[in-house]
C-alpha cells in the first residue's frame, strides 16, 4: 500500500512533492505556454459545446453544485479568449492557477484516491471536460490528459460518452493541448444561467471535421466488483468531399463502478446508451 494512503500527512507531503516537481519541470522544459487572450472571436468555428451546470450526482449535497458554479465563474475568465498560436501549448493550470479561498473559491466536489470528497475549488473538472471534448474536434494534440479510475455516479442527462472527460488536480494532474499547425486557435468559454458553454475558433478554415463516437460499451462483473468499459474513437472527415479519411482509438476505459447498478435502467445497462 502507498504511504500516501496510510495517513493524511503522507498524502499531503506527496502532493507537495509532485507540485514542486511539476513547477520546476515547467520552468526548465522550454515549453511555450499559451498566454495571450483576445476579446473578439477568430472568424472560423471548429466546434461548440455546452454542458448542464446542475446535475443530480447520487446523494451528494445539492449546495455543492451551486458552489461549483461559483468556482467555474472564477476560473472561466482566465481561459476565455485564449489564443493557442502555432507551437504553443495550452495548460489548464497555467491559466487557472491554484484554487484558493483567497481567490474566492469555495468547497466543491472532488474525486480523489478512489473516493468522492470535497475541497476548495472542487467542480472544475466540468470545465476540463468541456475543453477536452472540444479539443477532440480540432487538430490540437492532447499532450496530457488524465481520467478517473472509477465511475462514481449513475448517468444523469449524459450527452457525451462515458469516460470522455478529463480529470484535473493542481498542478500535476493537468490538461495540456499542443498546436502543431500553422494556424492560431482560440478557446472561448462562458457561463449562462443553466449551462457552461464553449467554442473553439481558428483564423482560417480547417479542411477536416471530426466525429467522436463510443464503441464496445458494457458493464462487467469481475472479482465481486462491477466495472464499466468502452472505447472512444475519433473519425476524421474531409470537409470538401465528405469522405472519411481516417479514424483513431482515443481512449479505452475500464473503471470500477461505485454505485448500485439497480440505479440505472435495464436498457442502459445492456447497451450503455447515455
Amino acid at each position: 500500500m502507498r504511504l500516501s494512503r496510510l495517513h493524511p500527512v503522507f498524502y499531503h507531503v506527496r502532493v507537495f512533492q509532485k507540485r514542486l516537481c511539476r513547477s520546476i519541470s515547467d520552468r526548465i522544459s522550454g515549453v511555450r505556454f499559451a498566454a495571450e487572450q483576445q476579446a473578439s472571436s477568430l472568424p472560423f468555428t471548429c466546434n461548440r459545446h455546452q454542458s448542464l451546470l446542475r446535475r443530480k450526482l447520487g446523494s451528494t449535497d445539492p449546495r455543492l453544485q451551486e458552489n461549483k458554479v461559483v468556482n467555474l465563474g472564477i476560473a472561466v475568465p482566465s481561459i476565455d479568449g485564449l489564443l493557442i498560436k502555432p507551437g504553443e501549448t495550452f495548460s489548464f493550470w497555467q491559466r487557472v492557477g491554484k484554487t484558493t479561498a483567497a481567490k474566492g473559491y469555495v468547497e466543491g466536489l472532488l474525486l480523489s484516491q478512489g473516493e468522492v470528497r470535497t475541497g476548495v475549488g472542487g467542480g472544475l473538472c466540468q470545465l476540463a471536460n468541456l475543453l477536452f471534448w472540444m479539443a477532440l474536434h480540432t487538430p490540437l494534440q492532447v499532450m496530457e490528459r488524465h481520467h478517473h479510475q472509477f465511475d462514481p455516479f449513475p448517468d444523469d442527462h449524459r450527452v457525451l460518452p462515458f469516460g470522455s472527460g478529463a480529470s484535473v488536480f493542481y498542478n500535476y494532474v493537468d490538461l495540456r493541448l499542443f498546436n502543431p499547425t500553422r494556424q492560431t486557435f482560440q478557446i472561448r468559454v462562458w457561463l449562462t444561467d443553466n449551462h457552461l458553454k464553449g467554442a473553439v475558433f481558428t483564423d482560417r478554415e480547417w479542411p477536416c471535421a471530426y466525429h467522436v463516437e463510443e464503441r464496445n460499451h458494457a458493464f462487467l462483473r469481475q472479482g465481486g466488483k462491477h466495472y464499466r468499459r468502452n472505447e472512444i474513437w475519433r473519425l476524421v472527415i474531409d470537409k470538401r468531399t465528405g469522405n472519411r479519411t481516417g479514424e483513431e482509438l482515443v481512449i479505452r476505459n475500464f473503471s470500477e463502478v461505485k454505485y448500485d447498478l439497480a440505479d440505472i435502467t435495464p436498457n442502459m445497462q445492456k447497451a450503455g446508451q447515455p
